[in-house]
């Protein structure tokens, strides 16, 4: 059971880990986007590469342009905001309650 507890809160850990340097990738992409970034910048292009799939995805489900402001950035941190403090906590108390 202990082995259980040990994988389930790692993987809390790691979860944890990824979705706040993804949030932290957003977030510089937005950023960047403010100014005239040079689209042959590699890491300009690695946090296109990186960043745009989700983005892409947002953008595609839901009109997420008011204005000429793309929000998508915001919507994509609030879901990972929404995921960290409701699966990553869920998985820590589940790890605690089988020790």
């Amino acid at each position: 059971m202990f082995i259980l507890a040990n994988f389930i809160k790692a993987v809390a850990t790691v979860l944890d880990v990824v979705l706040n340097i993804y949030m932290w990738l957003i977030i510089i992409r937005a950023l960047i986007s403010w100014v005239n970034p040079d689209p042959y910048n590699p890491i300009v292009r690695f946090l296109y590469n990186v960043t745009e799939p989700v983005l892409y995805r947002v953008r595609r489900y839901l009109p997420v342009v008011f204005g000429g402001i793309d929000i998508s950035p915001i919507v994509v941190i609030l879901v990972i905001i929404f995921l960290r403090q409701f699966l990553v906590q869920s998985l820590y108390q589940l790890a605690l309650r089988l020790l």
